[in-house]
């Protein structure tokens, strides 16, 4: 061994700068040797050292280690296992150099070169000034999701922003104020954590992410300067200035796979240093690996170490990055044996679950896997909170105006309680959304009857078929002036219905201004003005823009977001009183052929109740309005996505009183309206509230 290096230390895994150097240690049952190679650049051909590492004076149990003085922030390095050509990240490495040469296959060969293989950089995360920033802890409840990707919200050439800021963590940052205008509450970025970039077809980027090649370290392309170490903190200042706006920081994590894909993949890391413990392998046959995500393998996240490393992980964005939350991809996948069966009571699920560092942090499960497993409802744990793929396709379906939707819609409006009724934590366990990044979006839901993928190289057979879609008589953009209205009406119906649900709503970048992908519903490599965001569109969609920022505004001021009531979703709709109506008070039709319902909900603590109209049908329909509490409380419309703007949509504070006993919802419409149970305004109430 080297002997300017010293024998070091098992914990803490990773490189971490103490004593005046380096202790390197990373955790491998491995046969033969390993080796500490440091670089002068991440370019160069060949280490400027190469540490071999003693069985005897550098291992303790399966952690091999080594101090290395003089070793400091930006030292470029990697580990290399016996006799293998492979340049291995290191697992717990908080920063990922990419060469110039990279080259994704060029991992996959024996004799690799060096000059293509990404490696690790040492980092010292402190000094960082916070300036007191501490995750902001908003409820739930008071919780609106706005899902973002990062480089996609400001690359577009129309964003304003120079190419040194345009698509990275700084440029987000001077988008904050069209956030905060929006009225969301909580970023959920798309993978942040480093990736492959060329994971995808030939001639084409991963442009989402999801092809992890650490669980550790920030994208160093989305830093401004392109620099990784640089990367860490341009993320931190980007979380810090998001939470000086109040909005939280939720980041979609990908530890189900990783980028080495099957057998004949590339190998960065974990493949290389210990395949067995890190993937599941198929028991007859361990050369082939058990693929539950439809990415080549399958990370084995309830083996003790891998474990160990997910929670690590989810600790070090907590604690140094500041972010407030989760949502777990594929989380079905990690529910997962060493064989691939699923677990009752899957460790790594309850680790997350009960850790006290995490006791505060927002944790979603995307509840299924590629495989079959779809857990939606009876994933484990009782503070995790579920993407609902129900609510995503019964709402699609109804405002589309199938038949038999109708008698859907109560348990969707209602926070799904035929899925997490039994649950006993909070109303807020659902996150109702109708488009994300995987899918139309939802401009694109109304524009086009069936996907566009061809620009993925794939022939058009990638992307799921069933979308519940309607293009509205045209496929894809239309100058016809009624067409474009009654696509700009399902928009709202959508938009509307999300954001009034109970559950936790969310939106996806752009659907506020009616963002396209031209029907492209599986745009992961589409790094280009197809899933950027256009800067025009806040002012050619304002109307849509103005309903949304009116809803939340909406959202946010009503009883069931400013009670922290704690009541599980049952009880809670126990004392809201609901009533479900037809065209008539109290006949819900049910029947396939309705395209109708109204519904009312009294507030838990009996202030205020809300009506709500929905009509998927091709003709107006008249609804009879239940008997409001006193004569001068009456009945005030909030939406009624059949009118133009202004009208389309209301405060609480200037909404207007809506006289006569009956409201005619027009095609293809939704209407909401309010009344107080009490008056406490002191006659200060806004519009005049008595019906002549």
């Amino acid at each position: 061994m080297d002997r300017s290096a010293a024998a070091g230390r098992a914990y803490p895994l990773g490189a971490r700068r103490i004593d005046g150097g380096t202790n390197f240690s990373v955790w491998s049952r491995t046969k033969g040797a390993l080796e500490l190679l440091l670089f002068d650049d991440v370019d160069d051909a060949r280490p400027e050292r190469v540490i071999r590492l003693d069985r005897m004076r550098n291992r303790t149990a399966y952690y091999w280690h080594v101090f290395v003085p003089d070793v400091g922030q930006g030292q470029v390095y990697a580990w290399r296992v016996g006799d293998s050509s492979a340049i291995l990240l290191d697992p717990y490495g908080l920063a990922v150099a990419v060469p110039a040469a990279y080259d994704r296959m060029a991992e996959a060969r024996a004799d690799r070169d060096t000059r293509t293989a990404m490696k690790s950089v040492v980092c010292d995360l402190s000094g960082y000034d916070w300036e007191g920033d501490v995750p902001l802890g908003r409820p739930f409840a008071r919780t609106v999701i706005y899902e973002l990707h990062v480089r996609g919200f400001t690359a577009h050439p129309n964003s304003g922003l120079g190419p040194e800021l345009a698509g990275t963590y700084a440029g987000l940052v001077t988008k904050i104020p069209y956030l905060r205008s929006l009225g969301i509450t909580a970023v959920e970025l798309m993978p942040v954590l480093a990736f492959d970039p060329q994971d995808a077809p030939a001639g084409l980027v991963n442009y989402w992410g999801y092809s992890p090649v650490s669980f550790f370290a920030p994208h160093a392309a989305y830093a401004s300067t392109g620099d990784p170490v640089d990367a860490l903190n341009e993320f931190r200042t980007m979380v810090k200035e998001l939470h000086r706006a109040g909005i939280e920081v939720i980041l979609d994590v990908v530890f189900n796979h990783t980028a080495e894909d099957g057998p004949d993949g590339p190998t960065f890391c974990w493949r290389g240093l210990d395949n067995e413990t890190y993937y599941i392998l198929d028991p007859v046959n361990p050369a082939r690996y058990l693929d539950f995500t439809g990415c080549g393998n399958t990370i084995n996240a309830n083996n003790s170490v891998v474990r160990r490393m997910i929670v690590d992980a989810v600790h070090h964005w907590v604690d140094q990055m500041h972010v407030d939350g989760f949502r777990f991809d594929l989380a079905s996948a990690m529910t997962r044996d060493e064989r691939g069966a699923p677990m009752a009571d899957p460790p790594i699920i309850w680790e997350i679950e009960s850790d006290p560092v995490l006791a505060g942090t927002k944790v979603i499960a995307e509840a299924w896997d590629v495989a079959g497993l779809y857990q939606l409802g009876s994933f484990v744990g009782d503070r995790w909170r579920e993407w609902n793929g129900k609510f995503r396709d019964d709402l699609r379906r109804f405002v589309r105006g199938d038949r038999g939707t109708v008698a859907l819609l109560p348990n969707r409006l209602l926070g799904s309680p035929d899925l997490f009724g039994s649950r006993p934590a909070e109303v807020e366990h659902s996150i109702n959304f109708v488009a994300c990044h995987d899918g139309f979006t939802l401009n694109d839901l109304v524009c086009y009857a069936r996907k566009h993928n061809e620009a993925n190289l794939s022939g058009n057979t990638d992307g799921t078929d069933e979308n519940y879609s309607v293009n509205c008589g045209v496929e894809g953009p239309s100058d016809d002036p009624e067409i474009e209205r009654l696509r700009t009406r399902l928009v709202k119906n959508l938009l509307g219905i999300t954001l009034i649900a109970m559950g936790v709503p969310m939106i996806v970048m752009g659907d506020e201004v009616r963002r396209t992908q031209l029907g492209n519903n599986n745009p992961y490599c589409q790094d280009n003005e197809m899933t950027w965001f256009d800067w025009s569109l806040p002012d050619r969609h304002a109307d849509v823009r103005r309903f949304t920022e009116k809803l939340i505004d909406v959202r946010l001021e009503l009883d069931m977001t400013q009670v922290m009531h704690g009541l599980p979703l049952r009880e809670f709709l126990t004392r809201s009183l609901v009533q479900f109506h037809g065209c008539r008070l109290y006949q819900p039709d049910w029947s396939d052929d309705s395209h109708t319902l109204a519904l009312t909900v009294r507030s838990v603590i009996g202030t205020r109740m809300v009506h709500a109209m929905l009509n998927s049908s091709e003709a107006p329909v008249d609804f009879e309005l239940p008997d409001v509490a006193e004569p001068d409380l009456p009945w005030r419309r909030i939406v009624d996505t059949a009118l133009d703007p202004p009208d389309d949509v209301a405060d609480l504070a200037s909404a207007q009183p809506i006289p006569g006993t009956t409201y005619r919802v027009g095609a293809h419409a939704v209407v909401f309206l309010c009344a107080d149970l009490h008056d406490d305004s002191g006659g200060s109430r806004g519009p005049s509230a008595r019906i002549p």
